[in-house]
C-alpha cells in the first residue's frame, strides 16, 4: 500500500538523514521524498512517499514522534489532500516537430521555459498520473532528460 507522509521538523543539521535512516532499518524504500521550509523558517516539512505493510508503517510513525526533532507527522492514507509533483522534461525538437510538442504542452497546461535549436524544456506540475501521461506523450518526440521535485503534499481544509 502506498503511504503519504507529511513530518514537520525543526530546521535542523541531520534531522534529514536521522529519519531517511529509521525508514531504511524498518526495510521501506523512499519512493519519493521532498523537504522545504514552512512559514515559520525553524520548522521543515517532510513529504516521505513510501510502499509497504500499514503495521510496520505504524511503528516507524510512533517511532518517528519519538525524535526530538519531530513536531508532527501525518500520514494522509485515506485523508483529504492535495499532492503536487513538479518536473522539467528536455524533448528533441526541431522545426518539423516544433509545433506538435507544443500542442501537447499545452493539452496538459504545461508550460515552455527554454527553446534551443534542438530542443525544448517543459515544465509541468501535477499528480504522478497526469505527469506519467504527459511523458508517454513526449516519449515519441525523445526525452532527452528529465527531473522531477518529488510529490508534496498538504492535507484539504483546517488544521
Amino acid at each position: 500500500m502506498r503511504h503519504t507522509i507529511s513530518v514537520l521538523v525543526e530546521n535542523k543539521f541531520g534531522v534529514l538523514a536521522r529519519i531517511s535512516t529509521l525508514f531504511a532499518a524498518r526495510g521501506f524504500n523512499i519512493d519519493s521524498l521532498a523537504v522545504g521550509e514552512t512559514e515559520d523558517p525553524d520548522v521543515s516539512r517532510m513529504t516521505i512517499i513510501v510502499k509497504g505493510d500499514d503495521r510496520i508503517l505504524e511503528q516507524v510513525e510512533k517511532q518517528l514522534n519519538k525524535l526530538v526533532d519531530v513536531i508532527k507527522v501525518v500520514d494522509f492514507g485515506q485523508a483529504q489532500h492535495v499532492e503536487r509533483d513538479l518536473a522539467l522534461i528536455k524533448v528533441k525538437a526541431d522545426k518539423s516537430n516544433r509545433s506538435e510538442i507544443m500542442q501537447v504542452t499545452d493539452i496538459f497546461r504545461a508550460k515552455i521555459i527554454d527553446v534551443s535549436a534542438d530542443s525544448i524544456i517543459i515544465e509541468t506540475t501535477g499528480d504522478e498520473e497526469k505527469i506519467r501521461a504527459l511523458l508517454a506523450m513526449l516519449k515519441p518526440f525523445g526525452v532527452k532528460e528529465m527531473c522531477r521535485t518529488g510529490i508534496i503534499a498538504m492535507g484539504r481544509g483546517g488544521k
